[in-house]
């Protein structure tokens, strides 16, 4: 049940954010869109609700409701930052405005990748929250080492984020000449 729950919340986010963008956009109706785009919070909030009344009514802690937590955590963690960047995409395809791209090179790019990785670390630092909730509301030590296993896997996720991120400090990424010079050829047809 968790997992097609955990399904039907990721389809249910992307039919909102298409509608909502769709709304916005194509319609012409933004606070219709910013709506639509506002409830998806809830398809979390019905997920963390569905897996604790499936704990409370009995159901063996499981790879699933590790998952259902890591699934929320990630949607704290990165879906603001999702619904952005997806409507800056739709801003710039359907009206025409600019696409705001993040920065390709040097420290601009280690602070946008720093900025990225702190979002995987909210996503770690929830579902931990979550998945000790779970233990604790289980009760049982001997009934809760999947749960236990998911803390484990979202730390690793951080830790490799992390690691990658911080890459882009110790060997920044420097622009080509090629790129330079077509940056310097934007700039003096923009004055």
């Amino acid at each position: 049940m968790i997992v097609a729950l955990i399904i039907a919340c990721e389809i249910g986010f992307w039919v909102l954010l298409a509608a909502g963008l769709g709304f916005r956009y194509l319609l012409r109706m933004p606070r219709t869109g910013l709506a639509l785009l506002l409830c998806e919070p809830v398809l979390e909030v019905v997920l963390l609700v569905a897996t604790a009344w499936d704990l409370r009514n009995g159901a063996e802690p499981d790879w699933a409701h590790g998952l259902a937590a890591l699934y929320i955590g990630y949607t704290v963690g990165h879906g603001h930052r999702t619904v952005r960047w997806l409507d800056g995409h739709a801003a710039h395809r359907l009206d025409g405005r600019p696409l705001v791209r993040p920065p390709r090179y040097g420290l601009a790019r280690a602070r946008h990748e720093t900025k990225v990785w702190l979002g995987t670390l909210t996503a770690a630092v929830v579902a931990t929250a979550l998945l000790q909730l779970a233990i604790w509301y289980v009760g049982d030590p001997s009934r809760v080492t999947s749960l236990e296993s998911w803390r484990t896997t979202a730390w690793k996720a951080a830790g490799i984020h992390g690691l990658i991120a911080l890459t882009y400090w110790l060997w920044p990424k420097k622009a080509s000449a090629d790129d330079a010079g077509r940056g310097a050829g934007r700039e003096r047809v923009g004055r």
